[in-house]
This record gives C-alpha cells, structure tokens and sequence, in this order.
C-alpha cells in the first residue's frame, strides 16, 4: 500500500475539521492553509468526502465544511479505500478490490501477503480519527 497526496491530503483535511468545535463550518481557505494544502487541490478532494458522506458543506457567508459524523466513526482504512483502493499489497489478496495477479502461483508468498494485509487492515480499520487527533 503507498498513500497518494489526495489520501494523504483527505486525512489532514479530515483531522483539521475533526479538531473544530463541533457543528462549526470551516473554509476551505482556512483548512487549505492550516494544512498546506493546495486550495483548488482541497476542493476537489472535499468534493469525494462530501459525497462519500464524510463532510457536509454549507454556502454562502458563514458556510465551509464540518465532519457529517463524529471523528470516532471515521476509520483511517475508510479513507484511504475511498481515495486509493486496496489496503492489500497485492490485489489478488485484497478483501474489497480482489483481482488475479500473477504471484498467485505460489501459495507460500500468497500467505505472507495476506498476513500483511490482514496486520495493516486491522490497525487501519480500528484507528479512527478522533485516536490520531490531537490538538497542535
């Protein structure tokens, strides 16, 4: 698994508005430069959250984005599939996005990749946002 910058850029974004007083919209000027952010970069990859139902946005003055659900509910996993796919280092042993490769001839190496998969799933898909956040 190698993390893109839109995932990359999700969870910063994800973590910035997790650390907010709850129901406060932000900007995606203030989350873009408290993050460093490329704003237009930012507004695409706010676009995938809030259709995925990660972020809820309002316009107009006041208006910004805020977390559509409690940090606790958000798994690092979750976002990182939604931007990039497999957690798997191989997608023949991919849970969600299985396809045949080539390293399924040998069942040795097909185990050892799965237990890969299995170690960083499980700790991705337990970590929730409100665990890493933390206030700078």
């Amino acid at each position: 698994m190698k993390l893109t910058n839109r995932s990359e850029y999700a969870l910063l974004a994800l973590l910035h508005l997790s650390r907010q007083e709850p129901g406060r919209y932000i900007t995606v000027e203030s989350i873009a430069s408290a993050q460093a952010i490329p704003p237009k970069f930012l507004e695409q990859i706010l676009l995938v959250l809030k259709r995925a139902k990660y972020v809820q946005s309002l316009k107009g003055q006041g208006g910004g984005y805020r977390l559509a659900k409690p940090a606790q509910r958000i798994s690092i996993a979750e976002i990182i599939r939604l931007f990039d796919g497999a957690l798997a280092p191989t997608e023949s042993v991919s849970k969600y996005f299985y396809e045949p490769t080539p390293i399924e001839r040998e069942q040795g190496l097909l185990r050892v990749f799965r237990e890969i998969r299995n170690l960083v799933c499980d700790k991705l898909e337990k970590t929730t946002l409100a665990h890493v956040r933390q206030n700078k």
